[in-house]
């Protein structure tokens, strides 16, 4: 990885991530800041990201780069731990039954994902399916269905669901613009996960291969025995 992408071009992704993913723009404009869930949350999504070799702490931080360096580097991970708390921020809606629902929802599939996914073209496809469909829930279904102005079968859904929940349910619109920044938010913050660095190695020619795609891995194990004289 060059130092222009760790220095400027990742940490200005997941920053700009980190601002948009709390940003409101109803009839006011809002900044909302994430909630303590959602740093819990995000904190799981980075651990998963390590153990998936997405994210590599020791290509970032080590002995054997500078002070700069590792500084460098220790920004782009609190970056990337900050877009990562916004983006459930963004895709949770704020208050209600209905967050701590899609709360839940997170908590639960991210264990899963941390004890289930190794691979990282996996995990990258995975969370890309997890973060869509949670973005096609909040800012398709549920402002469709809250929307103001709705229809009378919308209206009579609505208070069906809020007659059987006891108000429990109830949702507040954002507005099409956030789900258009929403939508900008998260495709930053796929490709700047797809850009970041992996543990790498050395093959018999000296290129350097990913160990986080079992097909490379698989190339190197079959060079072991010309590596070792066999």
């Amino acid at each position: 990885m060059t130092p222009l992408r760790e220095a400027f071009v990742l940490p200005c992704l997941f920053l700009t991530v980190a601002l948009l993913g709390g940003l409101r723009l109803g009839a006011d404009v809002r900044l909302v800041p994430p909630p303590l869930i959602a740093l819990v949350l995000a904190a799981l999504l980075l651990g998963s990201l390590v153990r998936s070799n997405v994210v590599a702490p020791v290509r970032l931080l080590s002995q054997q780069r500078s002070g700069l360096e590792n500084t460098s580097g220790g920004v782009l991970l609190l970056a990337v731990l900050a877009a990562s708390a916004q983006v459930f921020n963004l895709l949770t809606p704020d208050t209600g039954l209905l967050h701590l629902l899609v709360s839940v929802f997170f908590l639960v599939q991210l264990l899963t994902t941390l004890t289930a996914v190794r691979d990282r073209v996996s995990m990258l496809r995975s969370l890309a399916v997890l973060l869509g469909c949670a973005f096609v829930l909040r800012f398709i279904a549920l402002e469709s269905l809250y929307s103001p102005g709705r229809g009378v079968m919308k209206r009579v859904m609505t208070a069906l669901m809020e007659g059987i929940t006891l108000g429990a349910l109830d949702y507040v619109p954002t507005g099409s613009t956030t789900g258009y920044v929403g939508f900008l938010c998260l495709s930053l913050y796929l490709v700047g996960l797809v850009l970041m660095p992996t543990m790498l190695t050395a093959d018999r020619g000296g290129t350097l291969v990913s160990l986080g795609q079992p097909a490379q891995t698989d190339e190197l194990y079959r060079h072991l025995p010309a590596l070792r004289g066999e």
